[in-house]
């Protein structure tokens, strides 16, 4: 038994390494060999991991029913954004009123600029959930929505620091494939070792039965209100990297339906599962974009279309619903992807072959 382990742990690692070999490779050949549109799709599924696992870390692993992301998407882009520009860009910006002083001469690199625009929606996050954070369920919901649109208000109503409705344009495009990449890939090793922690624990119990939680001494509300920080610090992240990828943000961009399409991810992936939020990511933004085609003339052999705007995400639905009822709990329901399990296979298929050799 305990070769057998030995066995299995030497597997486990060896396809860890080749694992994240392949994985260096593929992303590699995506950046030197796929066309910018493509390249493009893909970069913007990295920049969803990490959203899509911020949000699952409270809805999924916590069991908060939040849907203010989107707000916090913002406070971040804008945070990253005003400290990564220059002085010169940001006088050709604020035409209509100039920026105010403390923020005009501010021009920092983009790591230390994204670690404070993480920091700042976590701030915003901490205002936010600790009122909010004392309802439950479809209140929960309400009001972390209203927060987000609030947020979004003051973004457009702010002139001397976010520029209002023009938005802010010719931002530095820092969100380059091995960028995105690496903060999805550094999303995922931290939300493993999260919910593997103690606190991650925590995190789950108090999704099953808070009461019990209760009672078994843990500190509910602090374990939520941290839950909530954590995940809007990602949110923030996340925010920071898109508005870095599209050079160009407006607080238009941050209505509540940008929440929506993460929380699908999140649903179609598996609520409560790491693996889930990566393939759901993967399949909703490259399928979005695969189904294009549908919007424009068909030739079907038989029946010809002239083209119908909105098509692909009328068969977009359709499978989403498909999907809906025959997979309730999502792609991966809470299950993860595991090194022992494929390991665990290999040692019976190398033992049945032994077999047949003998």
């Amino acid at each position: 038994m305990q070769h057998n382990m030995v066995l299995a742990k030497k597997h486990k690692n060896i396809f860890s390494l080749s694992g994240l070999l392949v994985l260096a490779g593929l992303i590699y050949l995506a950046h030197n060999f796929l066309g910018p549109y493509p390249l493009r799709i893909l970069n913007l599924s990295a920049i969803y991991i990490v959203l899509a696992l911020s949000l699952n870390l409270v809805n999924g692993f916590t069991g908060l029913f939040s849907l203010g992301h989107a707000g916090f998407m913002a406070v971040g882009a804008y945070t990253s954004a005003l400290l990564t520009m220059s002085p010169a860009l940001k006088e050709t910006t604020f035409f209509l009123e100039p920026i105010i002083p403390p923020l005009a001469n501010i021009h920092l690199p983009f790591v230390p600029a994204l670690l404070i625009a993480g920091l700042m929606a976590a701030l915003v996050g901490f205002l936010v959930g600790w009122p909010a954070l004392r309802l439950r369920d479809d209140y929960l919901a309400i009001a972390t929505l209203g927060f987000s649109e609030i947020i979004r208000v003051v973004l457009t109503n702010i002139q001397p620091i976010t520029n209002g409705a023009q938005g802010l344009r010719g931002l530095p495009r820092f969100s380059t494939t091995y960028v995105v990449w690496f903060f999805a890939f550094a999303a995922v090793v931290f939300m493993v070792a999260l919910i593997n922690s103690a606190f991650g624990r925590s995190c789950r119990a108090i999704r099953d039965n808070e009461i019990a939680a209760q009672a078994m001494g843990i500190n509910v509300a602090r374990v939520k209100i941290t839950s909530f920080v954590i995940s809007c610090f990602m949110a923030g992240v996340g925010g920071a990297l898109l508005g870095h990828m599209q050079t160009a943000i407006d607080p238009m961009f941050f209505r509540f339906v940008l929440t929506y399409n993460i929380l699908l991810i999140v649903v179609l992936g598996g609520t409560g599962s790491i693996t889930g939020s990566v393939i759901g990511s993967l399949v909703v933004i490259i399928s979005m974009e695969w189904l294009r085609f549908l919007d424009g003339p068909l030739n079907l052999i038989f029946v010809q279309t002239r083209g119908a705007p909105g098509l692909r995400m009328v068969v977009f639905s359709l499978l989403l619903l498909g999907c809906v009822i025959f997979r309730q709990q999502g792609l991966m329901g809470n299950k993860e992807f595991s090194w022992d399990a494929v390991a665990n296979a290999c040692l019976k298929v190398k033992r049945f072959l032994k077999r047949g050799v003998a």
